[in-house]
């Protein structure tokens, strides 16, 4: 199993080191993770948290060995979904452990506990946050980023969010969240696209109260240099094992609707986030049928021969010049599927993707991509207003 890991992980290195050279990527554009100068003063002599995975990388080597070689007293590791090393299932339970590497204690912080506690965080004075997000409302990191700053303002202990690049930071797009619909794959009132980095999601956390109108996080953002969010970013790193290169990226957030559904995403295939398809779909001429490997031990569908599309030859740049979210998909599947009061899941976690019952209403009733679309618009103008206070870059 060690090896089969190994070699899917390289494997889906090797894609994305492809996949950079097909856009242009600015060489002078810094995360904030590579702007040592910026941070190292203030984090001498200091106990430090972190709250990584495996995109924290300054070059080729992970944030918390640079740190450490850097002389810093790294205290512990608190890991997201998908692990300290990216290498988990979605929504696999990740247990406690210690980084063979460093020997330090790796605590999770994705399932029943969210964020470190008041015992986690004793004698540490500063938590740092640097994973890199994708830009979308469900992807479960910026929720990982809520419970920290809420755990950082209960404890009196400051947060430091090291930015990276969205790369789906040059639109936004899709409905507001209906607070009733609240859950770890929408925290808060924004669009499915939500246009902000991490480190501006953060700043909007703290400015719009959502911690709590009476708590507020110490918050420092280290900026990115010389980025700005029409900008191409290409990520050098998987940013979870499920999106492995920059297409599936920019498919991700049209399609993530499907997980609420009985159609397969590609999960359990090489081609995640990029094929659609079901055992029982009559339209469609290509073909996949899911098998268990790392990253995807149970996918949707397991051994079963799918029918659907193949949008894995989809040239990335148009896809990114969209600017909106493609509903098409998800509405043509409605339409084909032969079994339409099964192709929404019991327990509608479609709703909670959605962040309303309003949009698996109106596909149900037939609505077209434009008229759900003009519904959206009063929502996303105000949003539009409210995202301008925050903006670290310019668009």
């Amino acid at each position: 199993m060690k090896n089969n890991l190994k070699i899917a992980t390289l494997s889906i290195l090797f894609t994305f080191i492809f996949n950079s050279f097909l856009f242009s990527q600015p060489n002078n554009l810094l995360t904030g993770a590579e702007r040592t100068t910026n941070y190292l003063p203030i984090l001498r002599g200091k106990n430090i948290g972190l709250v990584v995975n495996q995109t924290s990388m300054i070059d080729s080597i992970h944030l918390v060995d640079s740190l450490i070689n850097l002389g810093l007293n790294v205290k512990k590791i608190f890991a997201p979904e998908h692990g300290f090393r990216g290498s988990a299932d979605a929504g696999e339970k990740i247990s406690d452990s210690k980084d063979p590497k460093t020997g330090l204690p790796i605590i999770s912080i994705y399932g029943s506990k969210k964020a470190p506690d008041k015992g986690d965080l004793e004698g540490i004075d500063l938590l740092i946050f640097d994973i890199q997000d994708v830009g979308t409302r469900f992807y479960t990191y910026i929720s990982t980023l809520h419970y920290v700053m809420l755990s950082c303002a209960d404890n009196n202990i400051p947060l430091m969010v090291f930015d990276r690049p969205n790369p789906n930071g040059h639109f936004v797009d899709g409905p507001i969240l209906d607070i009733a619909y609240q859950s770890f794959v929408g925290m808060h009132p924004i669009p499915i696209v939500h246009g902000l980095t991490i480190g501006e999601y953060a700043s909007m956390i703290n400015g719009e109260h959502w911690l709590g109108m009476n708590k507020k996080c110490s918050l420092q953002v280290i900026t990115c240099l010389n980025y700005n969010h029409s900008m191409v970013y290409n990520l050098p790193i998987p940013p979870s094992p499920n999106l492995p290169n920059m297409r599936s990226i920019y498919l991700y957030p049209s399609i993530c609707f499907f997980e609420g559904t009985p159609i397969s995403l590609g999960r359990g295939t090489n081609k995640q986030f990029q094929i659609l398809g079901a055992p029982n779909m009559n339209a469609g001429d290509f073909t996949f049928t899911p098998v268990s490997k790392p990253g995807a031990m149970n996918p949707p569908q397991l051994g079963k021969l799918c029918r659907g599309i193949d949008l894995s030859s989809l040239d990335e740049r148009v896809i990114k010049e969209q600017k909106t979210m493609d509903l098409s998909y998800l509405i043509q599947f409605y339409k084909d599927y032969p079994e339409k009061q099964s192709f929404f899941l019991a327990g509608l976690f479609f709703d909670k993707l959605a962040g309303n019952a309003k949009l698996r209403e109106m596909i149900q009733a037939g609505y077209t991509e434009q008229q759900i679309k003009d519904t959206w618009v009063p929502g996303l103008n105000a949003y539009k207003q409210t995202r301008k206070k925050y903006l670290i870059y310019e668009d």
